[in-house]
């Protein structure tokens, strides 16, 4: 069944459906929400945001209408603004990349030195990336990591897909330049999240 589907016999009085969609998004959201409080060093309630995330989801299902986003992307929005709801509660409103959000294992015949070089890289980009500004931290967090399009990232920052290019744009140009002597590097040049 597809979320459409699952989501009309949800509105039809099917609530048993409404677990399947849980089990389809919740690792996601869960995932989404970790990261986004991490560095606000408020990973421990996660949990309940992603929760509270299912919960406002549940109770407003009735005026979802998939003519106007995807199911995902509309919880994606419902999690953000529950995430920035509960850090300006705790006066910390600062959304960050943290240092877990998918690394690769490195492959047994990669050198130490390279995979040295790699931490680091990696290191240096999501230094690079938490010293952006919210809206293009969100952005570049949605695009390069959770593997959004413009379009549901637009509506997930309540943007036009332009002004999303052109946060995208300028976040990325902001890392190219604290990051330039890295790039400059031959060896260094596919730094993550600066290849699209």
């Amino acid at each position: 069944m597809t979320d459409s589907q699952l989501i009309r016999e949800i509105k039809e009085g099917n609530l048993e459906c409404y677990a399947e969609l849980i089990r389809r998004y919740e690792k996601k959201i869960l995932s989404f929400v970790t990261h986004l409080l991490r560095q606000a060093h408020l990973e421990h309630i996660a949990e309940d945001i992603c929760q509270e995330t299912f919960y406002k989801a549940y109770k407003s299902i009735h005026s979802f209408r998939d003519v106007e986003a995807t199911f995902s992307t509309w919880l994606y929005t419902i999690a953000r603004n529950s995430v920035l709801s509960e850090l300006r509660k705790s006066r910390n409103s600062d959304v960050y990349l943290d240092d877990t959000l998918q690394v690769p294992m490195a492959s047994p015949k990669t050198l130490p030195e390279q995979v040295l070089l790699r931490n680091e890289r990696e290191s240096m980009v999501r230094l690079a990336i938490n010293s952006l500004p919210e809206k293009q931290r969100s952005a570049l967090i949605l695009r390069e990591y959770e593997q959004m399009d413009y379009t549901e990232i637009a509506t997930i920052l309540d943007l036009t897909v332009s002004s999303v290019k052109s946060l995208l744009f300028r976040a990325r140009q902001s890392i190219r330049g604290q990051l330039e002597n890295y790039i400059l590097d031959p060896h260094l040049d596919e730094a993550e999240g600066m290849n699209r």
